[in-house]
Order: structure tokens, then C-alpha cells, then sequence
């Protein structure tokens, strides 16, 4: 089985976004991989450019990912204002290594992560994985596919 790293990012992902870094701080050209992760794995990230891709990571206040081989399998960011409410966005795992319980891993980072933890209600929007995220405690909201996890 080969090793996997599981990478929480500073905040606005600066190693990823400014130099591509990867697993142990390694250039890999990682905002390329994830690039083309989010392509392979999210129909709903596929046209994602290189420079939305900065942008977005550089907003985040948490970003989670997971690397085999120095190819991302992983990835997951939040965003939060610390007390009251946070969102969870592109929880994305490689369609090859799922049920590996890489999923529950970026979640499990993203709410324990500093500043989400304390956050009262965290939400995300899923289309497919409602038993999923129920696995860890989320509970649908609306009719809409919103999920809420609350402490």
C-alpha cells in the first residue's frame, strides 16, 4: 500500500497556490494536480482555471489534503466567521479511493481544524452523499440538499 499524506494547509493554501507545493513541501505542481483532481472527480469543478483556483484557495480559511504518490486523492476547504457559522466547499475524493475513509479524514480535519471547531453550525450543499455526510453528524435542513452540523 503505498504512504498517505494528508496536508492541512495554512490558511489561503500559500505553498499550494504560490509554488505548487505537495507532500513534504515538495514542488509537484500541485495547484496544476488539483487542477485537474477537481476535473477528473467533481462535475460541478470542472472548468475551474488556474487563476479562480488562486483565488478561491486564497480565501479559504481551511484547506485539507490528501496526497498518494504526489498526486492529490483528497481535498476540502471551509470557510467560517469562528463563532456562529462556517460552510464546508469541495469535499472531493479520487472515485478510485473511495471507501478508504479519506472522506471522513478531510471532514474530521476541516471541523477540528481552529477555526472551525468553536463554530455553532456548519453547513454544506451535497447533490449525491447525504449517507455520507450523515456519517458524521450532519442532518438535512431543507429539501434542498443542505446539511447542517451543529455543536
Amino acid at each position: 500500500m503505498k504512504p498517505v499524506f494528508l496536508i492541512k494547509h495554512s490558511k489561503g493554501a500559500l505553498g499550494l497556490r504560490l509554488f505548487g507545493l505537495g507532500p513534504n513541501l515538495k514542488p509537484t505542481k500541485g495547484l496544476f494536480k488539483l487542477q485537474q483532481f477537481l476535473h477528473r472527480n467533481a462535475f460541478w469543478a470542472k472548468d475551474r482555471t488556474i487563476k479562480d483556483l488562486k483565488k478561491c484557495l486564497a480565501n479559504s480559511d481551511v484547506v485539507v489534503s490528501i496526497w498518494s504518490n504526489n498526486e492529490p486523492v483528497g481535498f476540502g476547504r471551509a470557510l467560517s466567521d469562528g463563532i456562529y457559522r462556517g460552510v464546508l466547499w469541495d469535499i472531493v475524493i479520487d472515485q478510485n479511493h473511495q471507501g478508504k475513509g479519506y472522506g471522513k479524514m478531510i471532514v474530521k480535519n476541516l471541523l477540528e481544524s481552529k477555526k472551525i471547531k468553536h463554530t455553532k453550525k456548519i453547513y454544506l450543499m451535497t447533490t449525491s452523499k447525504k449517507m455520507f455526510y450523515s456519517q458524521v453528524d450532519f442532518k438535512e435542513v431543507t429539501s434542498q440538499n443542505l446539511l447542517v452540523h451543529e455543536i
